[in-house]
């Protein structure tokens, strides 16, 4: 597993709220759960980066996910370091979630060369 360059993450109260996540039961549990928790802007925000690493699973430029979810680019190249850079949470839930392991980035950025395998 990757390190957090942050030191005090996760606090004791995160990893509360980690296991609490871990006892919902349903998706209406679940929607219910982060409705409560969580506002409108912040439940789209956490929607749109779990569509932008969806989208670069598929292999969908930079600027069509943008375009799709109405986010600028920065956003797309955000989630897409924290997919490549982060602690591996994106692709272990991804690769459960909907892809089986079976799918390959493709690093669309204008400015980038070739694929990252995950």
């Amino acid at each position: 597993m990757k390190q957090s360059s942050d030191t005090s993450y996760p606090t004791p109260a995160m990893k509360e709220l980690f296991h609490a996540i871990l006892r919902i039961k349903t998706p209406d549990e679940a929607s219910n759960f982060f409705r409560d928790l969580l506002t409108i802007a912040e439940l789209k925000e956490f929607t749109n980066r779990w569509q932008v690493v969806k989208l670069l699973y598929e292999g969908m430029t930079y600027e069509a996910i943008a375009k799709r979810l109405m986010i600028s680019t920065a956003t797309v190249t955000r989630v897409t370091h924290w997919l490549h850079h982060g602690m591996d949470g994106y692709k272990a839930v991804a690769n459960r979630a909907f892809l089986k392991g079976k799918l390959k980035v493709v690093d669309r950025h204008p400015r980038a060369r070739g694929s990252s395998s995950i």
